[in-house]
């Protein structure tokens, strides 16, 4: 386990990285527009914006695919995973409705680039990886580029994190063939979670699912996707 606030700007930044970024997050508020109609937001939430503008997407990303790592478009990270699309990434990030003191857990760390975007957001991010390799580098990354309100561990994300439970929002990387009911468990009353249902070779939709104050759970599609299955036991 490591407990990786985000000072997420450590190291000095290419002059042409930083203006890639800012074009990507250009191309993000444009899909954001274009979308708007079936996800309820045609603009994106100002700190969530300034997220994505700050964290270093080309630390994320292995060393061949660096040149490519602010197009807005999911790359490879080895092992079959992928880390996902900027505005994907933006998207769901901005669905949770993130606040300062928000306890938010991920499942599927991959890269370690959602967590890093989560990190200035929240008061804590807790980060669920099944692959061993990929979980290591994540934890090793996050250290390293300061993201210090990050925990991340080895493990089945599809049973939560208990021990740290209730939480305010819930992010999912990888596409379940349902919503894990441990995860609704899991979430806070007024809480919110982002999740991709859907089988590897049909048809997957992001979806919100909301638990109110008492307790009433209620999901909502918002735009078709496609990601990696979830793994692990169940």
């Amino acid at each position: 386990m490591l407990l990786a606030t985000a000072s997420f700007v450590t190291n000095a930044d290419e002059p042409q990285y930083a203006l890639d970024r800012a074009a990507m997050v250009a191309q993000v508020e444009e899909y954001a527009r274009f979308t708007g109609d079936h996800t309820g937001d045609q603009t994106f939430d100002k700190r969530v914006l300034k997220s994505m503008a700050s964290v270093q997407r080309h630390e994320f990303v292995p060393e061949a695919q660096k040149h490519f790592a602010y197009q807005n478009r999911p790359l490879p990270i080895g092992f079959g995973q992928t880390i996902s699309q900027p505005y994907i990434v933006a998207l769901m990030t901005n669905l949770i409705e993130p606040d300062r003191d928000d306890v938010v857990l991920e499942v599927g760390t991959g890269s370690g680039y959602q967590a890093a975007i989560l990190s200035p957001l929240v008061k804590s991010v807790y980060s669920i990886e099944i692959i061993k390799p990929l979980a290591k580098q994540a934890a090793a990354r996050l250290q390293r580029l300061g993201f210090e309100n990050v925990t991340t561990r080895l493990g089945d994300g599809y049973y939560g994190w208990a021990e740290h439970a209730p939480f305010d929002a819930i992010v999912v990387t990888a596409a379940a063939s349902h919503v894990p009911p441990s995860l609704v468990r899991q979430l806070r009353r007024g809480g919110r979670m982002v999740i991709p249902v859907g089988g590897r070779f049909l048809t997957q939709q992001l979806l919100l699912v909301e638990k109110s104050e008492t307790g009433e759970v209620k999901t909502r599609q918002i735009i078709p996707v496609r990601f990696v299955p979830l793994t692990g036991t169940h």
